[in-house]
Formats: structure tokens, sequence, C-alpha cells
């Protein structure tokens, strides 16, 4: 099979988050292929429609799809006609969502362009876990542990920050814990239920060169300490891996998953071990 890059075009009638959502759910199917994602959003006229074509690249060396979310009928026939003519894989989105509906309630769909979707029932308990996951961010309070959905530690740019902040997107509070060499963990995560703590691992050489590229943002200073030296950094590693051991939790190697695949395997891990553990959800 071909590992060409994909180029997968979203159009829409207004942001284009749900299709990117779902582009990028399908394409993490495909992890041989490169994949990009151009959002083409507020797709309100033929006009505009036809620009997207004009500046949508075909050259061969890459596979083009159009993933769209147009409820106007006139714009979605032309969009697929725009597709067949040059070839481009469409998946329509919206279009079969409202004819179901339709054929159900007996009613034709209003089709008004950008419609908000309004404010989903996890609305504010999603707010309220991303507000949480900035406050608890590298181990700042850690007397509110206790109150945490979730618990990362790992060493400095394992990816905790980062993965905390989508699993709070997601809903589920989440707080993180540096494990820094010399500096004894704070003791309050030793008082947390095991199933709510999660450890980050990662290669040491691909840590070593996120780690360099970070000293390089920062200026000369930071490199002084051997922050983004090898050596450093798997003597950090075993320093680490003997308090994950005390602290009796599962590690989730981040070397090569994306944000997505890491935080099902956290929310998996969680869930089973508070059910196992008998702790209410």
């Amino acid at each position: 099979m071909s590992s060409a890059p994909i180029e997968i075009h979203v159009i829409a009638d207004s942001t284009g988050d749900t299709a990117a959502r779902v582009a990028r759910a399908a394409q993490a199917q495909f992890v041989s292929h490169p994949t990009r994602i151009i959002r083409h959003p507020r797709i309100m006229t033929a006009e505009g429609l036809r620009m997207v074509f004009d500046r949508m690249e075909s050259d061969g060396s890459k596979h083009v799809a159009v993933f769209s979310t147009l409820v106007d009928d006139g714009l979605r026939a032309l969009l697929t006609e725009l597709c067949e003519d040059l070839h481009v894989a469409h998946c329509d989105l919206l279009g079969p969502a409202l004819e179901t509906l339709e054929q159900v309630s007996g009613d034709r769909a209003e089709r008004v362009p950008a419609r908000p979707v309004g404010i989903d029932p996890d609305y504010f308990k999603r707010i309220a876990a991303m507000e949480f996951a900035v406050k608890n961010d590298d181990g700042q309070l850690p007397e509110k542990l206790a109150d945490s959905d979730i618990v990362l530690v790992g060493v400095s740019r394992s990816g905790k920050t980062p993965l905390s902040m989508y699993l709070g997107y997601l809903g589920h509070r989440t707080a993180n814990v540096p494990l820094v060499r010399g500096i004894p963990a704070p003791p309050q995560l030793f008082d947390l239920p095991r199933w709510k703590v999660v450890a980050l691992t990662i290669d040491p050489e691909r840590l070593s060169k996120i780690r360099g590229r970070r000293v390089k943002a920062l200026g000369a200073g930071r490199g002084r300490d051997g922050y983004a030296e090898l050596t450093r950094i798997y003597d950090e590693l075993d320093e680490a891996s003997a308090v994950i051991r005390r602290l009796g939790c599962p590690v989730i190697d981040t070397t090569s998953l994306a944000l997505e695949e890491a935080a099902g395997r956290v929310i998996e891990l969680v869930d089973d071990r508070r059910r196992r553990s008998g702790a209410a959800p």
C-alpha cells in the first residue's frame, strides 16, 4: 500500500469543528500516511465554494479528500459536482443525518447555515474541568490533588500538560505532578487512591531532542544544568521509576502516541482500575 500523504479539506458553513473532529478520528486509523487537515469555514455561497476548489492542490503526490458539513442543498449539490469533476473523494457528514431526521419526523429540516448547536449538558462540567487542569498544572496545588479525577505523573516534557488540558476538555478534572530528580514528590500524591494515578514515560533519546529544542527556545542558560543531556535523562527516568513503583500506578509510553490516543488509554486505565477497586464513579 502507498504511504503517500493525505490532505483532508474540511468545508463547512460554520467553524468546521465537527468535520475536523471526525477527520482526526478517521486519520488516526491511517498512521502510515502523513495527514494534513485544512479548514475552509463559513462557506455560504457558490462563489466561495468555487474559490476553495481553485485553491485546492491536487498534484498527484498526495491523496486529497473533502469532509463537509453544509446544510444548503444547492451548495451540497455543487460540492458533490466539483468533487466528481476533480475525482476528489468526498464525505458528506451532515446531509445523510438531516435526511434521516426528516424521514423520522416527517418534517423538512430548516437548513439554516451556521445555526448554533446549543450547549450540551456536559458543557459546564468540561469548562470546570479545564479550569481545574490549568490551576493544577505542574504540581502547583498539591493540596487539591484529592479533588482530581485523574493525576498524571512523569518527568519534565513527557507530555503531562497537554494531556491534562485535553483530558480537561473531555470533562475529567486532571492534575499533573512533575517527578524531579533530587526533589521529593509531594506527600499528598501517596495519599491518593491508586486508581487515580497514571504515570507517563518517554524514550530517552526522544526526550533529549524535545528538551534540546526547549533549551534553544529559552536561551543557553537552561542548558547549563544538563537539562537535555542524555546521561542526566537516564538518571531522571530511573529515579522517576522508583517513585512510580511506590505509587503502584500503570505507565503509558507517550513516545509515539497521538494526544487523543494517549487520552483514551488514560481514561480506560482509570475507569477499569476504579471499577476493580469498588470506588463509586
